[in-house]
């Protein structure tokens, strides 16, 4: 069990040393992803980024989800997902999920466009894999953008869901993998949700820490 995101981030970046020397980019998936992915990348001392994926939820049940989709419209669908809901109705949620997606770019990224992917190390990074959705659709972004590698990490998984994504990008770093895995949650001693502000102030934070950083080095 991890203490909080943080820790759990520091404990990732540890397992990930060996991507150092290929200057990976590391895309976090937020919000719960933001504070993992920027120890691991503080660790490693490389590029980090904001990769924005929705979950496509279902309309009775918005924790549960049937899908996801990214940012630049790769999407990720259950093979079933057309036996529960219309096709109408999809689309629907997917348009919902779209706006969202556009609000999280300008609030989170200020409207920026994602790095250059194309034939880098990407180190996908979220708090934890659950259903698998939301990274799955992230790699399907990569993938689009012809990344040179792509590495799904996070602190826990299910160990069902982590085959699949094993399968699907090119290496996965989970560090535990649980055979009952029913919420990411349940893997963390201190776990809250995580506001827009709070990803911004930790965006803030890397950013003058960087700065910091860089003047001592001039000097």
């Amino acid at each position: 069990m991890f203490k909080n995101r943080k820790d759990a981030g520091e404990k990732l970046a540890k397992a990930l040393e060996r991507y150092r020397t290929e200057n990976p980019l590391v895309l976090a998936i937020p919000r719960g992803g933001v504070e993992v992915g920027l120890q691991v990348s503080r660790r490693l001392g490389v590029d980090f980024s904001l990769i924005i994926v929705r979950k496509l939820p279902f309309p009775d049940n918005p924790e549960a989800g049937f899908g996801a989709i990214a940012e630049d419209g790769s999407t990720f669908i259950l093979d079933n997902a057309g036996y529960w809901l219309a096709r109408e109705t999809i689309e629907q949620i997917k348009q919902e999920q779209i706006a969202e997606i556009e609000r999280r770019v300008n609030a989170l990224r200020g409207g920026n466009p994602l790095p250059e992917i194309t034939g880098r190390t990407v180190i996908l990074v979220d708090d934890g894999i659950a259903m698998g959705s939301t990274m799955r659709a992230a790699i399907e972004l990569c993938r689009a953008r012809k990344a040179g590698k792509v590495v799904v990490a996070a602190p826990v998984a299910g160990k069902e869901i982590a085959e699949t994504i094993a399968e699907e990008a090119n290496e996965l770093i989970v560090l535990d993998m649980l055979i009952n895995f029913r919420t990411v949650a349940q893997a963390y001693e201190n776990w809250y949700d995580v506001s827009d502000e709070e990803v911004l102030d930790l965006l803030r934070a890397r950013i003058s820490e960087k700065e910091v950083n860089y003047h001592s080095a001039k000097d």
